[in-house]
């Protein structure tokens, strides 16, 4: 495939892009790569289940809690 590049940069086909959420772009000796991050990385289920452990202000003072500081 053969694509104008503008001013604005290139568009990429979603058909391309089908199920990928978020990619990650790569320029390295004149070639550039688009790379579908996994959607399995860890850090995006941060948050997702959060444990609740009976304290209101574990979130703010979470360090506190840790190390005892």
């Amino acid at each position: 495939m053969v694509a104008k590049v503008t001013a604005q940069g290139l568009v990429i086909p979603g058909t391309f892009l089908k199920g990928v959420e978020q990619v990650e772009i790569v320029k390295e000796k004149g070639r550039i790569t688009v790379i579908p991050t996994v959607k399995t990385d860890p850090v995006f289920r941060l948050g997702k289940k959060p444990v609740n452990c009976g304290l209101s202000d574990a979130s703010e003072s979470h360090d506190k809690y840790l190390y005892g500081a």
